[in-house]
């Protein structure tokens, strides 16, 4: 039998093979950032690039209409993913010819028929490796599932298959996938396009990095901990955990499965901007219709799969369609006095970097400015949050992650060290029933005091600012503190990030004189380096109650709008 080093070694070998010698890169760019070479590369026509500046919305419409073929979009994208994957090492599988003869089937339907299959009629989707598809591996990152293909699909995929969705690529996890950096033994690490010396984020990493390069115009993700919108802060990009229940998981792959007490959930990863390769004049002529189709995208994202009512796939779905009404309260309170947005900087355990204190400060200010209500919130005990998480994640003492690292040999990576270290025992069932009664009651407190602010206000409380990481995109093997992340999926809160602006080494200056709160906040604050983190992307996120995806996502647009962050430096 192979070792491990060997069956990884193939499985590289095989995606290398899988991507065109027309396509390969001959001179890989010099320097920390790939971010502009697919423009400069010359594999990629005028026409395929304007392609993949395109957002999405843009995309379907002119798909819809004939203007574009799906064959054409889709072979853009699969080129710009080539590059992407040779650039930062984000793919898993590339399988760009299953992915051109499926567009071709569309094309061929809307030239019979004059119209769409769906609302994503021909559009490319990236997919985090998570994804069944049929005859496609699956490997999550771990070396003992490779060569072992899918014989059914997730319902995710059936349904985006439904609406019209093409798909090309599936990328890169962290071995296990409980780890916000994307490092595993068969491909080894992603990269982030913008810096190589930055984390892409995880576990959803793969998709953070190729969106962010865009190679994929929308991105489909999982969260458990923070997987969906650590990597859209770290790129620069929207993204969205939605309430478990509102978008499909059934036949999914995953760690742990079967633990039921916090569960994973599945959401897009879509753009903030147009691309830096666009002319500056384009960019200024259009960047408040292009932020706006970026959230847009991820609003298109979730009413094309609620439109092919997921409940009846999923027995775990809630029937609950996309509800136009609570995006225009909403939109009503923005045109007739302004919102009531919280906002805290600290969650009490780890005060966050200089730039992201500013990202929040840049968010506040901009919202009082333009007649918005944002008041202090007070988070209530997210070190319990925490503590209630990681305490399922370990529940099995480590045997789920273990069996399937151990089936091959191959050793944990890093980060899976650590998370392997919470892990002495499993717990026996009356503690298990015990945390999640934890888990029950911390709920109901946190929206006690959601409450308590309302009566205090004497008006309702919209949605929460808040960072999403302690850090702007962090440096590789760096990334220690998950409370900001996590404790929203404790809550199970929806979730929206935005992206707010870059590091600054002359406004970020280290605190010399902060007295830790911690050991943990006294380890993430000596990791601060203004020269190393220099324009590094830095983003919030905007929390809204359960369930509250059409709200939430509205706030976004405007917190978005009000920014205006569609120009890069």
């Amino acid at each position: 039998m192979a070792n491990w080093e060997q069956i990884a070694a193939d499985k590289r070998a095989r995606i290398d093979k899988s991507i065109p010698p027309e396509w390969k890169i001959q001179n890989k760019p010099e320097g920390d950032s790939f971010f502009d070479f697919p423009a400069k590369s010359g594999i990629l026509s005028e026409k395929e690039l304007e392609i993949t500046n395109m957002p999405a919305t843009e995309l379907v419409a002119k798909l819809a209409s004939g203007e574009l073929k799906s064959v054409d979009v889709t072979l853009a994208f699969c080129k710009r993913a080539a590059l992407a994957h040779q650039l930062v090492n984000c793919a898993l599988e590339f399988f760009h010819e299953a992915a051109l003869a499926q567009a071709k089937e569309l094309d061929e339907y809307f030239e019979k028929n004059k119209k769409p299959v769906g609302p994503l009629h021909g559009l490319p989707i990236s997919l985090k490796d998570q994804f069944r598809i049929k005859g496609i591996e699956t490997s999550m990152g771990y070396v003992a599932w490779l060569g072992k293909y899918e014989t059914e699909e997730s319902v995710m995929i059936t349904l985006l298959r439904k609406a019209g969705a093409v798909f090309y690529v599936k990328t890169s996890v962290p071995q296990t996938l409980m780890a916000c950096e994307t490092v595993n033994n068969i491909i080894g690490r992603t990269l982030n396009p913008r810096n190589k010396n930055w984390s892409c984020g995880g576990s959803s990493g793969g998709e953070g990095a190729n969106v962010g390069i865009r190679g994929g115009i929308i991105g489909v993700g999982t969260d458990i901990g923070g997987s969906i919108r650590v990597p859209s802060a770290f790129n620069f990009l929207y993204g969205i955990r939605p309430s478990h229940g509102r978008m499909p998981y059934a036949k999914m792959a995953n760690s742990m499965a079967g633990q039921e007490s916090v569960q994973s959930v599945t959401g897009p990863i879509a753009h903030s901007v147009p691309g830096e390769d666009l002319p500056l004049i384009l960019l200024c002529k259009r960047w408040q219709l292009i932020l706006i189709n970026c959230l847009l995208d991820l609003r298109l994202f979730l009413t094309a799969v609620l439109a092919q009512e997921p409940w009846k796939y999923d027995s775990k779905v809630i029937p609950l369609p996309w509800r136009q009404s609570e995006e225009d309260v909403i939109k009503n309170k923005i045109k007739s006095g302004g919102l009531t947005l919280g906002f805290y900087n600290c969650d009490g355990m780890v005060l966050p970097h200089p730039p992201i204190l500013r990202g929040i400060e840049t968010v506040v200010s901009t919202l009082r400015k333009n007649g918005h209500d944002v008041v202090e919130w007070t988070p209530y005990n997210h070190e319990l949050a925490l503590k209630i998480l990681y305490c399922f994640f370990t529940s099995d003492g480590g045997a789920d992650v273990r069996r399937d690292m151990d089936a091959s040999g191959e050793p944990p990576v890093p980060n899976i060290n650590d998370l392997l270290g919470y892990s002495n025992r499993a717990f026996d069932i009356n503690e298990l029933w015990d945390v999640n009664l934890q888990k029950w009651r911390y709920q109901c407190e946190y929206l006690d005091k959601w409450r308590e602010l309302e009566e205090k206000l004497g008006k309702e409380l919209d949605a929460i600012i808040a960072p999403i990481t302690a850090t702007a995109a962090i440096r590789h093997d760096q990334f220690r503190y998950y409370g900001y992340s996590a404790a929203i999926n404790t809550l199970d809160f929806t979730s929206v990030v935005v992206p707010v602006t870059f590091a600054d080494k002359t406004v970020d200056v280290k605190k010399e004189d902060y007295q830790p709160l911690n050991d943990m906040d006294k380890a993430v604050q000596e990791e601060y380096d203004p020269e190393a983190y220099h324009g590094a992307p830095v983003a919030i996120q905007i929390i809204g109650r359960r369930l509250s995806e059409e709200r939430t996502l509205a706030i976004a647009e405007e917190v978005g709008r009000l920014l205006g962050n569609a120009i890069t430096p």
